[in-house]
């Protein structure tokens, strides 16, 4: 089944993303800076949340954690 059509698996798709696009700015900032604006911005802008709102992006890893850990 796809990640598209399971809500659950939909949001562990975007946490994912969320956090990789963080991790990977503060390894390399000049990788997602440049590209702002267009398809790659997303990617940028997936870095900017998860280094704006990092209590509550971790917050959510985490319930998402406990959820498929002992909820499926």
């Amino acid at each position: 089944q796809s990640a598209i059509f399971n809500f659950q698996s939909l949001l562990t798709v975007i946490l994912l993303l969320i956090c990789t696009c963080a991790y990977i700015r503060s390894l390399a900032p000049s990788l997602l800076d440049k590209n702002k604006t267009g398809l790659l911005g997303i990617f940028w802008k997936c870095a900017r949340i998860g280094e704006r709102k990092s209590p509550y992006v971790a917050v959510c890893c985490a319930v998402m954690a406990f959820s498929i850990l002992f909820m499926q």
